[in-house]
């Protein structure tokens, strides 16, 4: 590959911006690589090289870079209408927009309030939780349940859900007091269940916090299906429908965390439809835009909206605002990226494509003493590195044998940002399987490099 590393752009990019989710000093040995242009599944940086992006530029690239509908739609909304406040005002992709997703999303859920961002969704969900049960006279109800390993966002209220101590650790002191519950860990199952037929046992812990806490508990938060930031840990649909019953029993609001895992992550257009549940409110980010702007919505159920419906002098109104809720060119990005789910039939297709990767991978990991478990999803296939597959003995964090495979990875043209010594493909849905076969291959080849020389 060029040398990537010896260009202005570069040194400038280390002069001004300091990157999220880094340790900086790491730019040091592996700097920023600057990206020109993206195409269908790759990249390619200012020096022309390419690189195959299996992460999905961080969940949220569901259609390939560049896809022309989509770039068609916004040439065409840019020319009318950019953005115009969303305060007793709206625009027509923001309607047909919430139109549209009152109509795909589980049964209950009829109202959409919009904000610009995953963390801001889930905090507008634990805010209207919360406002909702204090105006229903509840006072007692000021805390929320979560499970272990959970990710929810960064700023302070999502972050105070979260359970990653990467994220949570040095904050602490700032953050809400939330009840914790020991979630499902299938890979390493203290109650040796299998996957196919798992009734989640692992669910006593939640009716402990939960028996034990209820009257204090306003809403409990999960990611269905997948703990994505946890190393893509999947779960039993059980769990879920267990949840929903035990939340109805005890009259606690449910919040899905749909942000990584909504519009076809999972297989289905929203994980929790593996369960057939409907929550009391449900955060969607990432995929909904397709990757190209940011945007998220909170959607909840008349009851909910029902309780802030009043006259301006009974403060009931939810007063909470972000400047690009409603966004024109986002929404009609939206818009155009569910026509293309439908008409291209999406989420059909990619049974095939998912199982091609998954069965792939199993191929390719009965070969490698240090791929512990494989685990997969729809289109969502995760490797874990183990230092033992017998005992399942990880390594630690510090080691960053996933670090240093990604680093490998790159030099071979494959985009593989792991998440500690998790692995994964999470690629953009219009992936082929010429494709699907680089990208596994490339991902194992580097594995192998990163032990031979170790």
């Amino acid at each position: 590959m060029t040398d990537i590393y010896d260009n202005d752009y570069v040194k400038k990019d280390l002069k001004y911006i300091w990157h999220p989710c880094s340790q900086m000093k790491d730019y040091e040995e592996l700097k920023p690589i600057v990206i020109e242009k993206g195409e269908g599944v790759w990249l390619y940086d200012i020096h022309g090289n390419k690189y195959l992006d299996c992460i999905s530029s961080w969940w949220t690239n569901t259609l390939g870079h560049s896809n022309k509908r989509i770039n068609e739609a916004i040439k065409k909304q840019i020319d009318s209408l950019e953005h115009v406040i969303f305060a007793n005002f709206s625009n027509k992709p923001a309607i047909e927009l919430a139109e549209k997703l009152v109509a795909i999303t589980p049964e209950k859920l009829s109202k959409v309030f919009f904000s610009d961002n995953g963390s801001s969704a889930v905090e507008i969900a634990l805010k209207m939780s919360f406002h909702y049960n204090m105006q229903k006279g509840r006072k007692k109800k000021k805390r929320f349940v979560a499970i272990s390993d959970a990710y929810h966002g960064e700023t302070l209220g999502a972050l105070s859900v979260c359970d990653l101590d990467d994220f949570n650790t040095i904050y602490r002191p700032l953050l809400l007091d939330t009840i914790r519950a020991q979630g499902p860990d299938c890979y390493r199952c203290q109650y040796n269940c299998s996957r196919e037929s798992c009734d989640a046992p692992c669910f006593e812990n939640m009716e402990k916090a939960i028996g034990e806490n209820y009257q204090e508990i306003s809403a409990v938060i999960i990611e269905p299906m997948v703990q994505g930031a946890a190393g893509m840990k999947i779960y039993s649909p059980i769990y879920l429908k267990k949840l929903r019953n035990l939340c109805n029993e005890y009259d606690i609001h449910l919040i899905l965390d749909e942000i990584a895992m909504g519009f076809g992550r999972t297989g289905e257009m929203f994980a929790c439809n593996h369960a057939r549940i409907s929550p009391d409110f449900m955060c969607l980010s990432k995929g909904i835009s397709a990757g190209y702007m940011p945007m998220s919505v909170v959607i909840t159920t008349d009851e909910v909206y029902d309780c802030f419906y009043g006259d301006y002098s009974e403060r009931k109104a939810f007063i909470h605002s972000h400047t690009y809720s409603g966004n024109a060119m986002a929404c009609a990005i939206a818009l155009e990226s569910l026509k293309i789910f439908e008409e291209d039939k999406i989420l059909e297709n990619n049974k095939k494509k998912g199982q091609f990767i998954k069965n792939l991978t199993i191929k390719k990991a009965e070969t490698s003493q240090h791929v512990g478990d494989v685990r997969s999803i729809g289109m969502i296939t995760a490797i874990e590195i183990v230092k033992d597959n017998i005992t399942k003995e990880p390594y630690t964090a510090d080691q960053r044998v996933g670090y240093e495979i990604y680093k490998i990875a790159l030099s071979k043209g494959l985009l593989l940002r792991p998440i500690g010594n998790v692995l994964y493909f999470i690629p953009p849905y219009i992936i082929t399987e010429e494709e699907i076969e680089f990208m596994v291959d490339t991902c194992f080849d580097s594995i192998d490099e990163y032990f031979l020389d170790s």
